[in-house]
């Protein structure tokens, strides 16, 4: 796949799982054509949701995995939204794709957000013990995030992601048309993961995001490539790296997370805070933080505040949070280690590091601060 306006990430594993990120306009339509020669599989299966199949991409992706040879079944769709990630959508992805006949040498194809992404990939880690999947994520959010890294997953009543497993995709296709119709709070959500690859270790890219930011919310197609590019090499490179999280460096991607995740549960996954927008408080709240650990200089939230304030994003939960709420639900983190809380704070804006000394005493000052 090639075009003046393309751009491709390699994301390098070695042992055979080396896969490419296209980012450009029209990839989606064009993905069966790149995947004759990266696919063993002659029975493809898309997963979808409820939302995406009732707009063009669907027929658009499935006519062009037709005429590139691929026999395509009829798609798996889920309800849409967060409450799909769970046993019950799993087995019906399983069951659905065991009944049109896909096996060992078959792929799946997810097309939607993260939710999509997510249970996809791992459907395709545990289907006959690994078929091949490949990612076309349809938000922002996604296109940045999950869809990169091979974390698949899915939800229990305890907590986001507690029952998954790493599944490379064999290739992501990022189609930057389709951002054209997503809601401008989607895009948002979306947002605040490209603003966490700069706080992690980009600081130059935190200032272009302040120059360039509003136009990458607008539309402005080329912006949003680059910022595309930029999140998904420097996942990449991380990835590449400390792929299973056994180093303390793929730990850094979860800037943000430990407190986002902990609102997300006490919100109840409801639709009041997307995932994005529980990551962009997360962030605020892990440098202010970082200050009151005398980590890093008041400067740096007020910087951040100030981006996510112009970008129309949140800086507080949307509803009434408690603090001892927050802490419970941060104890039960999937990243904390030996009953210790496991926090990712900063230094400054791009000197995020991991930190496993948290005393939850100061901790739940500092939450009854946030939420009193």
């Amino acid at each position: 796949m090639t075009g003046a306006d393309m751009q491709t990430v390699a994301v390098s594993l070695g042992g055979g799982r080396d896969y490419n990120i296209y980012i450009g306009a029209g990839t989606l339509a064009a993905a069966g054509a790149s995947l004759r020669g990266v696919l063993r599989a002659k029975k493809i299966c898309i997963v979808t949701d409820s939302h995406i199949a009732a707009l063009p991409y669907l027929p658009a992706l499935v006519a062009g995995l037709e005429a590139a040879g691929f026999e395509v079944v009829a798609p798996v769709v889920l309800p849409a939204g967060e409450g799909s990630k769970n046993f019950t959508q799993l087995e019906h992805i399983l069951s659905s794709a065991l009944a049109a006949g896909v096996d060992r040498k078959s792929a799946f194809v997810a097309l939607g957000g993260g939710v999509v992404g997510d249970i996809t990939g791992f459907a395709a880690a545990v289907l006959m013990r690994g078929i091949d999947f490949v990612q076309i994520p349809t938000t922002l959010l996604a296109q940045v995030d999950s869809s990169v890294g091979g974390k698949t997953g899915i939800n229990l009543p305890l907590g986001k992601n507690l029952v998954g497993a790493f599944c490379q995709p064999r290739a992501v296709f990022i189609d930057t048309d389709v951002l054209g119709t997503l809601p401008p709070r989607e895009m948002r959500a979306g947002y605040a993961e490209v603003l966490k690859y700069a706080l992690i270790n980009q600081p130059d890219f935190f200032e272009w995001l302040e120059q360039n930011g509003a136009a990458l919310l607008s539309g402005d197609a080329a912006v949003q490539r680059e910022a595309i590019a930029v999140s998904c090499r420097t996942k990449a490179d991380i990835v590449a790296e400390d792929e299973r999280e056994e180093k303390d460096i793929r730990a850094l991607l979860n800037l943000g997370h430990t407190f986002g995740h902990a609102l997300e549960k006490i919100g109840g996954y409801d639709g009041r805070l997307l995932h994005g927008e529980a990551v962009a408080i997360g962030c605020l709240w892990a440098a202010k933080f970082s200050v009151r650990r005398g980590l890093c200089a008041e400067g740096v939230p007020v910087r951040i505040e100030n981006h996510l304030k112009a970008a129309g994003m949140m800086t507080h939960p949307p509803f009434e949070v408690d603090a001892d709420d927050v802490l419970a639900a941060m104890r039960g983190d999937k990243k904390n280690d030996g009953g210790r809380i496991t926090l990712i704070l900063m230094r400054g804006i791009g000197g995020a590091f991991v930190s496993r000394d948290t005393d939850e005493a100061d901790l739940h000052a500092f939450l009854k601060q946030k939420t009193g």
